[in-house]
């Protein structure tokens, strides 16, 4: 009887070669693409020859070169220091700080590029290091730096940004006899008898002309008009009578006419306003419910006697503070239609119910009544330039008096209920009546502060300030609020500085610094690369590729986040090349031991990187810590130390770990590569 045996075919699986290989040629484009990137010009010069031959320009790439600092390109080093002798000891740090901020600006502002400004307070001295790199006559900026810091507070307007040229000057004069000239020619007309509404159509400015035909009614004492009042006045003209001179003012100049007399009924009045949320200029959060219970209250308890009083106590109003609710003389259409209604129907000394108008509920107080004299004029407005129509671009802000010299102190404060941070201002006795004055005259509009000329702060007044003490709100992170302070400060503290001293780095010197350190850093690789060869062989080799990767990865870092590159950070970089080869090392020694265990080239290779990760890893977060550290606690030098040692750091990782782990498992899918000779091991 025949029998059979059943064999199974047992066949071997192997693992998958595509990956590590696609991964492989990855990191080989990778590491061209870098090496292109940290060196343009080759690719450029690479596509010049391309399109030399076939007409066709490849893409290029931007050959801007590397940032590099003060010890490499040549520069400027000063130091200042600053006279703290006014300043009270707990401010003097933070006045030095605003001043650092300032001159850091202001060196910005001069078109320094990369500047480092730090300060020291050591031995009681309070200085300023700046460091100007690639600049070697730095007069001018010395001569910014040392100038006060500048604080100042302007109220909308124009002004001009700078001086007129005697030729600017000269123009205005030239085109303002032009414009008399032609207004000569119009009052000569009308004083001829000339239709005076023919003239107003053919000359007048007014953009209203042809519906109003240049007519003003009802101009008192007190008006917007008061000049052609006072000129009425003054020279007796009658009604019909035309003005026998050219009037100019801040509209231009005009030719009028005396058309009428008659009377206005003035009103001398006071009032109490209690506003409420959503009305015009109110910041109180109370209902209209609330404000017509509190009106309501007040009025029952108000009188002649007392209303200035109350007004004090109760008004909303932001002037009251300074008039106790007194409007002063004026007429009943100055007014809002509904208040100034009220107002006229009542009798001198009384009081109003309350009286409901856009900015709240008012109650109103008449003390006194009487008839002015009011005219009606009618005129010809033509043209006059001033200097803002001939220099361009005038300022929007107009100086006021008020200015850093005033401010005590600037400090961050805290809302209570909201917890947002405010900038404090504290003036001094003058500057407070100053700051009052200007506020009141301001309310709703903004006063923007500037500190060297630029403005840091706009705010807008929403009521008069008084005491001296004003906040700058908005919407601030703690640490803008703490910037605008010390900008603050700066300008408001008198911390002169002194130039101590002026160290010049020259460009040569510079340049020595630089090809120094490159060749010490290629011949220190190319040393790492022979020893690795030559000890570790074909893994050294791949180490070395990988290696390779690693630099053009700085390189295109250092471009694309712009690092400053100094002395020092070639230190950081050429330490983190040495723990980059560290790695390495790590990897190949525990993959020895992996295969003379009795494991297979690639399953020892998967092992060891496996059982290597843990050291790399804990070595290198340590080596973190420590540049996280200095970097953050040191100054500008070992700061590059620490930024570079951190970026190459975790660069190394990523080129240890990564890709000599898939350039080694493709050379491993090649048979003729698992040779132990290659790899320098042997079974045990």
């Amino acid at each position: 009887m025949q029998t059979w045996k059943l064999k199974k075919k047992i066949k071997k699986v192997q693992p998958s070669t595509w990956k590590p290989r696609f991964f492989a040629v990855v990191a080989l484009i990778a590491t061209l693409v870098m090496g292109f990137y940290g060196f343009p010009g080759v690719w450029n010069q690479g596509a010049e020859f391309v399109q030399a031959k076939t007409g066709w320009l490849p893409p290029t790439v931007s050959e801007e070169p590397f940032r590099l600092g003060l010890d490499l390109q040549g520069g400027t080093h000063l130091i200042y220091e600053a006279d703290m002798s006014q300043i009270p000891e707990e401010d003097r740090v933070e006045a030095l700080e605003g001043v650092r901020d300032v001159i850091e600006r202001r060196v910005n502002a001069f078109g320094v590029s990369e500047p480092v400004v730090q300060t020291t307070t050591t031995g009681g001295t309070y200085r300023i290091i700046i460091e100007l790199a690639g600049v070697l006559d730095v007069s001018d900026a010395i001569d910014l730096i040392g100038e006060t810091p500048v604080l100042e507070f302007k109220e909308p307007g124009q002004e001009l940004e700078e001086d007129p040229t005697e030729e600017e000057l000269a123009l205005l004069e030239t085109r303002n006899i032009e414009e008399r000239a032609i207004a000569n020619t119009v009052l000569s007309r009308a004083l001829a008898g000339e239709d005076f509404d023919a003239l107003v159509s053919e000359f007048s400015i007014e953009k209203d002309k042809d519906v109003s035909k240049g007519i003003f009614e009802n101009i008192t004492a007190d008006s917007y008009f008061f000049d052609y009042f006072v000129l009425i006045q003054q020279r007796g003209l009658y009604p019909g009578q035309v003005n026998g001179n050219l009037l100019e003012n801040d509209d231009g100049v005009s030719v009028f006419k005396y058309l009428s007399a008659g009377e206005q009924t003035e009103m001398l009045l006071s009032h109490i306003l209690i506003c409420f949320e959503g009305t015009t200029g109110c910041t109180s959060g109370i209902s209209e419910i609330e404000a017509s219970i509190q009106i309501n209250e007040v009025k029952e308890q108000v009188t002649a006697e007392n209303f200035a009083e109350l007004a004090q106590q109760y008004s909303t109003d932001p002037s009251v503070l300074s008039n106790s609710g007194e409007l002063g003389w004026s007429t009943a259409d100055r007014y809002v239609a509904s208040f100034g209604l009220a107002a006229g129907g009542l009798e001198v000394g009384e009081i109003s119910s309350p009286v409901l108008t856009e900015f709240g509920y008012h109650l109103i107080y008449k003390s006194d009544q009487r008839t002015a004299p009011a005219y009606t004029i009618q005129r010809i407005l033509m043209p006059l330039s001033d200097i803002y129509d001939i220099v361009p671009a005038p300022s929007p802000w107009i100086n006021t008096e008020l200015s850093g010299k005033y401010l005590e102190r600037a400090g961050v404060e805290f809302d209570q209920n909201t917890g947002g941070a405010y900038v404090a201002l504290t003036f001094n006795t003058e500057g407070g009546e100053l700051f009052a004055q200007l506020t009141e005259e301001h309310v709703g509009e903004p006063i923007a502060i500037f500190l060297d000329g630029e403005a840091i702060s706009t705010p807008v007044v929403q009521q008069a300030i008084y005491g001296g003490r004003a906040v700058i709100t908005g919407d601030f992170t703690v640490e803008e609020a703490k910037l605008l302070a010390q900008r603050l400060n700066a300008g408001a503290l008198p911390v002169p500085v002194d130039l101590l001293s002026q160290q010049t780095v020259g460009p040569t010197l510079g340049s020595v610094s630089l090809e120094k350190s490159i060749v010490a850093a290629l011949f220190g690789f190319l040393l790492v690369g022979l020893y690795m060869v030559a000890f570790y062989r074909l893994p050294g080799l791949v180490a070395m590729i990988a290696l390779i990767l690693f630099a053009f990865l700085n390189l295109a870092a250092y471009r694309l986040f712009g690092v400053t590159i100094t002395l020092a950070g070639i230190a950081g970089l050429v330490l983190s090349l040495g723990i980059a080869v560290d790695a390495n090392v790590l990897i190949i020694e525990r993959f020895k031991e992996e295969y003379a265990s009795g494991r297979d080239f690639i399953s020892a290779v998967d092992e060891a990187f496996k059982r290597a990760w843990t050291a790399i890893r804990d070595g290198n977060i340590t080596t973190l810590i420590a540049a996280g550290v200095l970097y953050w606690f040191s100054s500008s030098f070992i700061r590059g130390f620490a930024l570079t040692l951190s970026i190459g750091v975790i660069l190394s990782m990523f080129t240890a770990i990564t890709v000599s782990r898939v350039y080694l498992k493709s050379l491993l899918f090649w048979k003729g590569m698992r040779k132990p000779i290659l790899f320098g091991v042997k079974r045990s």
